[in-house]
């Protein structure tokens, strides 16, 4: 890949390794964000996400290999790298005693801003956040999406260029998850954001593309519709049946190549399913049918198809 593209990109990583001991966390990771893309991780806890986060935030650096934002090197210009960056952490770093004013004004100060700056990007953070008529209580009093919410507008204060978000929505309830999904796609095409999640409905909603990481390598790569398609071109056949053995599906493999076996049944994937023909193939073997249903395909079989895991909350 010649330079032009990696200065047309704004993070760049290339071999990016990271290792504990004798874990490797992270591996050999090639993957390029275009400005104003929202770009999401896709993986579960210990794929290697935050990993990534804290090498390209310079928080922590890569055993070999080496990646740029905004065209610096992490290894080589981690102080004009955190002048484009901003992070909102995993585990929200918020003072509890401080109330929301106090907070984006500490973070205001020490990125140098000037302090009637700080307080109109503050008015403006809060009112976008949906915290104006709370922002003068103790965060301590705060639920946790509105740590969250609050956690992302002190992330927003610099007005970064690139923008991290390290789990923004782990272990809210979905209201709290969807108002702040909102808030996050409002930044699409005026920043560059790095989101990692687990929740497989939140990379669907928001990322422009994804990346599924599992076990510190990126192991699909590209639109929710493009990971889509790339399993399926077509509907999956969800066959719920009781005592689905493993004769059985090799069974149905005979008839229709591509078929999984499910905690309750299998899945084919195929077009024309005939549940006529499926209950000729199971009927014999001792499987009795309780339901067939079509549906479409969505990121948890294509996380499924391409780690073999499902993925939980």
């Amino acid at each position: 890949m010649n330079s032009s593209t990696h200065e047309a990109a704004a993070i760049h990583l290339s071999e990016l390794t990271r290792r504990f001991g004798e874990l490797t966390a992270v591996d050999g990771i090639d993957l390029e964000i275009r400005h104003g893309e929202l770009f999401s991780l896709l993986g579960p806890n210990g794929a290697g996400k935050s990993t990534i986060i804290k090498m390209l935030s310079c928080l922590l650096r890569p055993t070999s290999g080496t990646a740029t934002v905004m065209g610096r090197d992490i290894s080589m210009e981690p102080i004009a790298i955190k002048q484009v960056i901003d992070v909102s952490p995993q585990e929200t770093a918020i003072a509890e005693n401080l109330n929301a004013w106090e907070n984006l004004g500490l973070i205001a100060g020490l990125h140098g801003i000037k302090r009637a700056e700080a307080k109109e990007r503050a008015r403006d953070l809060v009112a976008m956040m949906g915290l104006t008529e709370r922002a003068g209580d103790k965060v301590k009093k705060y639920s946790g999406g509105m740590k969250r919410r609050l956690s992302i507008a002190m992330a927003l204060i610099s007005d970064p260029d690139v923008l991290f978000l390290d789990e923004p929505t782990l272990g809210l309830d979905p209201q709290s998850r969807r108002a702040i999904w909102e808030h996050i796609e409002g930044l699409k095409g005026s920043k560059t954001v790095l989101l990692t999640t687990h929740y497989l409905e939140e990379a669907d909603a928001l990322a422009d593309r994804l990346a599924i990481i599992d076990e510190g390598r990126i192991v699909a790569l590209g639109t929710a519709d493009e990971l889509k398609a790339s399993i399926s071109d077509g509907t999956v056949t969800l066959v719920e049946a009781d005592g689905m053995s493993e004769e059985a599906i090799e069974a149905l493999r005979e008839l229709y190549p591509d078929v999984r076996k499910v905690h309750n049944g299998a899945e084919i994937r195929a077009e024309d399913v005939d549940v006529y023909d499926v209950q000729d193939v199971l009927r014999p073997l001792g499987v009795q049918i309780r339901s067939t249903q079509h549906k479409t395909v969505t990121l948890d079989d294509v996380f499924l198809h391409y780690t073999g895991k499902e993925l939980r909350e």
